[in-house]
């Protein structure tokens, strides 16, 4: 299942969305009032049991976390492997 559907469905199942079908992607889940501090909070903790990832406290942000689209562009950003420097420029 694609981040995507993972988040739209998390947040189906456990905040109240009136209408999950018509929330869209770029719907502030904040100003919507479907999310709150709290909120945020468990969000944040079913991205990282969900995804394997570790959410510092200056990612919590909206720009990472207001919307399904934003949320998932964070957790693609945060699950790309960090390339190793090459051996040329680690003889240098």
């Amino acid at each position: 299942m694609e981040i995507r559907t993972q988040v739209r469905t998390f947040i189906a199942d456990n905040f109240f969305v009136s209408d999950p079908a018509s929330l869209g992607d770029h719907a502030s889940l904040i100003d919507a009032g479907i999310v709150d501090s709290t909120g945020v909070l468990e969000v944040i903790s079913f991205l990282e049991s969900r995804f394997g990832l570790i959410i510092s406290d200056d990612e919590i942000v909206p720009e990472n976390l207001d919307t399904i689209a934003r949320i998932e562009s964070f957790v693609v950003s945060r699950q790309r492997p960090v390339s190793a420097p090459s051996i040329a420029a680690a003889g240098e």
